[in-house]
């Protein structure tokens, strides 16, 4: 399937529009009152939050940095969740399409990997072959991390989701010393029984390396990897993002992998090869090209991603 998407420069942030029903309350309510319907009629901020497993190309799989980052994000950052190794679950699901319906969401690499990189470097058995347990993730060339963009994202995304009833759960908020490692991350998805699993991330080409990819699972055998009952599902699952993705963020796909189609398969990444579930990875831009980079550090443009991400995991899930 090929997707046209626009112009490679990537669309301005929308300034929220106040409702009208601002004005109105303004002159009726005390000072107190109005400060919270302003912020609740323009919209408050999305949390802070992370493989880039990229492609062969990707320079996504090694540390990003010897020491914490310093964040460019447009947005303050989220107080931090106390540790806990427990997948944050969802609140209970309201009404709506998706309900009954189970979504796991696994935001790459984890912010504070890059603190324990003996314990990411272990590998671990991944079916096909041993791989390390996770990476750092990249980042931009100003220093705002892939962990905190993909557990941004992911925290708009279960948002978005749960608003059509789905139960969600993350395999890491932040939570965690670090990772958890791949084989955990299929793991969860596997025991949630979860209709969907969308892997979060951002690439690591190089620069004039542009535009988002979907991967999907090869058909894989071998150990304790069997991807064939899913394959064809994952697929249509990540045609389905691909598409939305397009239409809501006014990204085109990438144009140094998948020939223009924004799909690329692969047999290499543990989290898709131990999946059990229909499973896919989206690489939402590249972080070390400029014009990619604009987009990733903006708070609106997430908002879009997630918002595209959410509009084809819901057509996966009606069908």
């Amino acid at each position: 399937m090929s997707y046209v998407g626009p112009d490679f420069d990537p669309p301005q942030p929308r300034r929220p529009r106040r409702r009208p029903l601002t004005v109105a309350v303004a002159a009726l309510v005390p000072g107190a009152l109005l400060g919270w319907l302003v912020y609740e009629a323009v919209g408050g901020s999305g949390g802070d939050t992370s493989a880039a497993v990229g492609t062969p190309t990707s320079s996504s799989s090694a540390p990003a940095s010897a020491s914490a980052p310093k964040s460019t994000d447009d947005e303050k950052p989220s107080p931090r969740p106390s540790p806990s190794k427990t997948p944050s679950a969802s609140a209970p699901a309201a009404s709506g399409p998706l309900k009954g319906k189970v979504v796991v969401i696994d935001p790459g690499h984890n912010p504070s990997n890059f603190q324990h990189t003996a314990e990411i470097n272990k590998k671990v058995d991944i079916g096909t072959n041993w791989k390390e347990c996770d990476t750092t993730g990249t980042s931009t060339n100003s220093g705002y991390t892939e962990a905190k963009f993909t557990l941004d994202v992911a925290h708009r995304l279960r948002t978005l989701l749960e608003q059509q009833g789905a139960t969600v759960k993350l395999t890491q908020d932040g939570d965690r010393a670090f990772g958890p490692c791949v084989d955990e991350r299929a793991r969860i998805g596997n025991k949630a029984h979860a209709d969907a699993v969308v892997s979060i991330h951002a690439d690591g080409a190089g620069a004039g390396q542009r535009g988002f990819h979907v991967i999907l699972p090869g058909s894989v055998h071998a150990g304790a990897a069997d991807t064939r009952p899913i394959v064809a599902a994952s697929a249509d699952l990540g045609e389905r993002i691909a598409g939305k993705f397009v239409r809501a963020t006014g990204s085109a796909p990438s144009n140094y992998v998948g020939d223009g189609t924004g799909l690329v398969t692969r047999k290499d990444l543990g989290g898709l090869n131990l999946s059990t579930v229909p499973k896919v990875f989206i690489e939402c831009g590249n972080m070390r090209d400029t014009k990619d980079a604009a987009s990733l550090t903006s708070g609106a443009w997430r908002q879009k991603a997630a918002q595209g991400i959410s509009e084809g995991i819901v057509s996966f899930l009606r069908g």
